[in-house]
């Protein structure tokens, strides 16, 4: 492939006119149609019908959107634990063993393996409904660094 087609590929791909999206558009993008079944101290049960809008070129659940439930869902175990905030990323793991597709009914269990005063640990798994089988396991590490009072 050579050069212009990759940046075409890259600054083309979305087509949208300007920076007319709403605020949190990507959170809102991924987590529309996500339903909360349970939570527990240190623990978050989600289950989320895959949707189109998420499938990458292969037509199953894109591995960005994946990553980004692992942030979202597991941020919310850390409120569980009563944390006042959830902090900022500093290493998003990942890894696949299956797909999951287009209308798919998945569950998304988050548990906060560690929340500190300073780092917060969290494990989520990711399994079809149907038959429990995980397909993608997340690991996530925050910084629970306090917000600025400037």
């Amino acid at each position: 492939m050579d050069k212009e087609t990759v940046k075409e590929y890259l600054e083309n791909s979305a087509n949208i006119d300007g920076d007319e999206l709403p605020l949190r558009f990507f959170e809102r993008l991924i987590m529309h149609g996500l339903r909360v079944d349970l939570i527990e101290i240190g623990r978050v049960i989600c289950t989320f019908k895959v949707p189109p809008r998420l499938l990458n070129g292969s037509n199953y659940l894109h591995g960005g959107a994946t990553a980004t439930l692992v942030d979202l869902v597991g941020s919310a175990a850390v409120y569980t634990v009563g944390a006042p905030f959830t902090g900022v990323s500093v290493e998003i793991n990942v890894t696949f063993m299956d797909a999951a597709y287009a209308d798919e009914e998945i569950e998304i269990e988050a548990r906060a393996l560690l929340v500190g005063k300073a780092v917060a640990v969290l494990s989520v798994e990711f399994r079809k409904k149907n038959t429990g089988k995980i397909f993608a396991q997340g690991r996530h590490t925050k910084h629970l660094s306090r917000p600025s009072k400037m």
